[in-house]
Parts: structure tokens; sequence; C-alpha cells
């Protein structure tokens, strides 16, 4: 399945491969996105794949998204992290008023980040909250101008809940200047993300500048905001493990057809074992890309055709993204065991590839609990589906 490189984002991703190949070593010693790298990348309108055309967004399908990842992680696996968190987050915009979603979102230049999980605490105070939390994983936070922090709602010291009896949570989305970075992120993989703990304390968030992605309903209208949201978050991280998985794929290839095993007078592509479980390989990557992106299309033909989407289609879109992380992290495991005791070292991509694919298994959207969760409803038992 051809990517579609005519639209002129994924075309200006491609103008970017070079410069994101060459710097993942220094991204990782950084362990974050470098200020000059993230405004490239921002001028190149990757961090507003999302964001709706009524604010100088691409407002891109979700395939053009997926595509355009790919390509940015094929490069670097830690910079098209950060696009996809700046993207999705992006989404907000959908939810806000016009004027305040031209407030935050207008600059087309701006980089949003944040954490959705509600780590926050949020006491009502006329129109305004009192927030404050401490959220993990802030992703590009470094380079962002505006974040957001999921939160539960409080009105006089008091828990508010939805009619479902859920916690009443919502994001609060406030200037990057009003947060305190911490050095927290020292990981395995996803390195160059800068995907540290960022908090507030006691700071005033406008009401108008709060979303609920679960009780809310877009105010932008468009297909795109039909789609579920946490169903696009779900396959913005699909998209980055496809591309890295593609890149493990083409780094051994490259390998392979140089690397000669001590006493051997043949190369590993010439070595039959080889050739079997790359060939194996290759089909598997295959394969879970074109389920994917078939989800992704019979998904988006009910955004663009009723709007709605039944949670049986969304529980299909989910398991298609969480089989794509699970089997880009299988395919490279299997590169990098190929590779041999070169792969080891730093200066080899297919030690990265194995530890970024790796971290990516852990993004709560298609960890492992989202086989139950989506087995739960295959078998037609009763499961809260407000995060599919």
């Amino acid at each position: 399945m051809a990517r579609q490189d005519s639209h002129p984002l994924i075309q200006a991703a491609h103008s970017l491969v070079p410069e994101l190949q060459t710097r993942c070593e220094e991204m990782e010693a950084a362990r974050r996105l470098p200020f000059d790298l993230a405004q490239k990348m921002a001028q190149a309108g990757v961090f507003r794949m999302v964001t709706p055309a009524a604010y100088g967004g691409f407002e891109c399908t979700p395939r053009q998204i997926v595509e355009l990842l790919e390509v940015l992680a094929e490069a670097n696996a830690s910079a098209a992290w950060c696009a996809m968190i700046a993207g999705t987050t992006a989404m907000n915009a959908a939810y806000l008023s016009p004027e305040t979603a031209a407030e935050i979102y207008g600059d087309a230049t701006a980089i949003t980040g944040g954490v959705f999980a509600p780590m926050g605490r949020a006491e009502l105070d006329g129109d305004d909250y009192i927030v404050s939390g401490r959220w993990q994983w802030g992703s590009g936070s470094a380079n962002c101008s505006w974040l957001c922090g999921g939160a539960l709602i409080f009105e006089q010291g008091a828990m508010k809940t939805l009619p479902s009896g859920r916690p009443d949570a919502r994001m609060m989305i406030f200037p990057a200047a009003e947060a305190k970075l911490l050095d927290t992120w020292s990981v395995m993989g996803l390195e160059g993300t800068g995907s540290g703990d960022f908090e507030v304390e006691a700071i005033r968030v406008p009401r108008r500048r709060s979303v609920s992605l679960v009780s809310d309903a877009p105010v932008q209208d468009g297909p795109l905001f039909s789609f579920p949201p946490f169903g696009l978050l779900a396959l913005g991280v699909s998209a980055v493990a496809l591309g890295n998985a593609s890149g493990a794929l083409n780094d051994f290839a490259e390998l392979a057809a140089a690397k000669k095993p001590q006493g051997s007078s043949r190369t590993l592509a010439q070595r039959n074992i080889v050739q079997v479980e790359y060939a194996r390989q290759t089909a598997d990557f295959r394969a879970a890309r074109g389920y994917l992106l078939d989800e992704v299309e019979m998904t988006w033909d009910m955004a663009t055709h009723t709007g709605e989407i039944p949670t049986a289609r969304r529980a299909a879109l989910r398991m298609a993204c969480t089989h794509m992380v699970r089997t880009a992290a299988d395919i490279c495991r299997s590169m990098y065991d190929m590779g041999g005791g070169v792969a080891l070292y730093r200066s080899n991509s297919l030690q990265r590839r194995f530890r970024d694919a790796h971290a990516i298994t852990q993004h709560i959207v298609t960890a492992p609990a989202t086989w139950e969760l989506t087995g739960r409803l295959l078998f037609g038992l009763e499961t809260d589906d407000a995060m599919i």
C-alpha cells in the first residue's frame, strides 16, 4: 500500500528526514528534541497535522496522519513521537470556542503538548479553576508554548462526577511558562523525546481553557472531529511504531548486505536462516500495516458518511493499533537479534530501534490491557467504553 506522498505535509516530512537521521545520537545524549530542530519541524507544519483548518492547520485524514508519522519515525522515532504528541494534543482546538482556540492554536509555529491522564486537581472558583498537579510523560514539553494536563474537578471541596458515575475530569490548558519542568527522563527507549514530568501549583485557568474529550462535543465540524479521539491517539502511537519497525527492516537489510560473520565468507544476506527470518518479518510487517490501514479506512468511511462511530468499530480500530505496536516490537527484536554483537553498540541503529519499539509498547492506549478491553466487547460483555 503506497503512501499518499502527494500531500504537502508528507512531502515536508520527507525533507526533514536527512537531518532527523543524523541527529538521533545527539537527541539521545540531550534526552530531548533540540530547540532548533523543533522549530524546523514547526515551520514545516508537522505539529499541525490535526489542527483544524479554521486555525490554519492541515486537518489531515487519519491515513495521512499515519503515513506522515511513518516517514518521520523511519528516520527518528523520538522526533516522530514528539510530532505525534503535539499533533494529537491539538485535537483540543476542535472542542474550544473559536476565540480561545485561535488564542492557543492560531500561531502557525506554536507547539502544544501535555498529558490526558487526570493527575491534577482543579477547584472551581467562579469562571476559573485553581489548578495544581504533577504530570508524567510530558513529551516535548521543553519546546511547548502551551501545555495541558488532565485534572479531577472539585467544587467546594467535593469531587464532581459525571452522570455515568465516573469522576469529572478535564484537561486544563495553560501557558508553558506557568509550569515547572522536572528532569525525570532517564529511560531505556525514546530517550530523545524529553518526556519528563511537569507540575503547576495553584495556577488560575479560565474555564474556557478546559476540555473534556469524554463529555464535551466538538465545536468544529468535519469528519476528523467525529473520529474517536482516543482512537486517533492510539493511531498516532501505532504509526510511530510502524515507522520505527520499517526503519529497522531497512537498517538490517543494509547491515546484512555488508556484514560477514566471523569465520564466514558469506554475508548475512547470503545465509538461508537470515533470508527466511527476514522474509517472515517483512510479511508480518506488511500484514500488520495493511490491517491497520484497512481499519483506519473503514472507521474514516463511517466518520465521513454518518459522523457516528459505534463502539464495535472503535474497538476494531484499537485492536489494529495494539496489534501494530506489538508486531513492530517483535520485528525490531528480531532485527536486533540477527544483527549479532555489532547491534549491541550505540553506534548501531538496531539497538535504538529495539529500545524505542519496546518503550512504545508501554503507552496505555496500546498496552496489553487493551486486549482485555476489546476482548470483553467482542464477547458482548458489559464494558465501560468511554476510553475506546
